[in-house]
């Protein structure tokens, strides 16, 4: 026997249906804390200094990624 029930209500009625905190303010006030944080550490860096940082210093990183990746692909040899 399968039963299927449908609810519907909008997430702040099952979040108040099943006694869950509304977190949105919160959540809200985190969000824009991060921004202002990730906006003013842009702002100090030079375009060469975050290339630097999110880019590898060589690219043997990717390759040894592409590596696993061939092996993981490849089937076993015995």
């Amino acid at each position: 026997m399968k039963i299927t029930v449908n609810v519907d209500c909008t997430p702040e009625e099952a979040r108040a249906f099943l006694g869950l905190p509304d977190v949105k303010p919160m959540q809200e006030e985190l969000l824009a804390e991060i921004k202002d944080r990730m906006t003013s550490g842009l702002r100090a860096m030079q375009p060469e200094e975050m290339l630097r940082v999110w880019l590898p210093a060589n690219l043997k990183g990717f390759e040894q990624m592409y590596d696993a990746f061939l092996r993981m692909g490849s089937p076993k040899r015995e």
